[in-house]
């Protein structure tokens, strides 16, 4: 849900237009080297468009409209990706890498549906990540340690930029904050999931929110999920707190992607049994694809938080309704 336009009072960008567009290829350059080391993870190319119907397409929370398109000479019709949370699993089987190693690619995508704000754009740019694990290795335990090592690279990066940038130096909380969905319900029962979500990273600066997409103990959903990719019981956000915002910034969905079991059972709880026509689930239902975490880690995301930016058109060229591209500019918020 769409927040609005916010405008933090006294607001006014550290570094000038040119100096933006250097450190965002500097934290780009340093972060995925960061992730890669601490994750073992190859860089590989990945998809901006997938053919409609083939069932590689991110749903989301299963309601949201893809841009598609005819193509003129195949046939069939072409989706832009939403992300890239189904193909990484095929591509990890495709490539043949074993437990303990993995990939990311830059993943592109336009998101039509979503509500625009300060830190929301139809256009996504993310980091997505994928390494093969084994079966002893489903449980929270790994799940934490993972996150762990995520949230060591951001803080790494952030003590980089603060070197390169005086004028935004700083530090992100190395220690995540773990807390489940229900738990934090149980704490916050009269407020919203995003307000439990503020309360809970204003006081600890860094939290990993675990177990998001099934139904909590009051019959509500904290946030939606897919049914096909996380395992709802081992998967969650990454949540900073951003000092400009006055909020939390989730700048990471994570998580242990689903078994044969926990896929089925997902399915027959949203009604979408008939996924498994797809090679993608067959291929989960058989074993024949390697069993998997990953995620993925917004790029422009992470750049506004690190440069202490007021909003993700700082760093990242998208399309913005004309009253929003006005109240920006005469608020001192220069978007790309």
């Amino acid at each position: 849900m769409s927040k609005g336009l916010y405008i933090p009072e006294g607001y006014k960008s550290a570094l000038t237009l040119r100096e933006t567009q250097h450190a965002i290829k500097y934290i780009k350059d340093i972060f995925q080297q960061a992730l890669s080391f601490a994750l073992t993870l190859d860089r590989v190319s990945a998809p901006l468009i997938v053919k409609k119907g083939s069932g590689i397409n991110d749903d989301l929370n299963g309601v949201e409209r893809k841009v598609d398109f005819s193509i003129k000479e195949i046939a069939g019709d072409g989706e832009v990706v939403q992300s890239l949370a189904k193909w990484k699993r095929m591509a990890l089987y495709r490539y043949g890498y074993q437990p303990g190693e993995g990939i990311y690619a830059n993943m592109n995508a336009i998101r039509r549906d979503d509500d625009t704000d300060n830190t929301h754009s139809i256009y996504v740019d993310q980091w997505d990540w994928e390494k093969v694990i084994t079966a002893e290795q489903r449980n929270v335990d790994f799940l934490k340690d993972t996150v762990k090592s995520v949230v060591k690279a951001i803080a790494y990066t952030k003590r980089k930029v603060g070197l390169r940038y005086p004028d935004v130096a700083g530090t992100i909380c190395e220690e995540p904050f773990f807390i489940t969905t229900q738990e934090l319900e149980d704490m916050y029962p009269d407020k919203t999931s995003h307000e439990r979500e503020r309360l809970i990273t204003q006081e600890h600066k860094t939290v990993f929110l675990m177990g998001i997409g099934g139904e909590l103990a009051s019959g509500k959903k904290h946030d939606g999920r897919a049914p096909d990719y996380d395992d709802w019981a081992l998967n969650g956000d990454i949540l900073i707190w951003d000092a400009v915002l006055d909020d939390s910034l989730e700048v990471s969905s994570m998580g242990i992607r689903v078994d044969s079991e926990s896929l089925a059972r997902q399915l027959a709880i949203c009604g979408a049994e008939d996924r498994m026509k797809y090679d993608y689930h067959k291929m989960i239902a058989d074993g024949t694809l390697p069993l998997t975490i990953g995620g993925g880690i917004g790029q422009s995301r992470l750049c506004m938080l690190l440069l202490n930016k007021a909003h993700i058109g700082e760093v990242q060229s998208s399309i913005w309704e004309d009253d929003v591209i006005r109240t920006c500019s005469e608020n001192g918020i220069t978007l790309l």
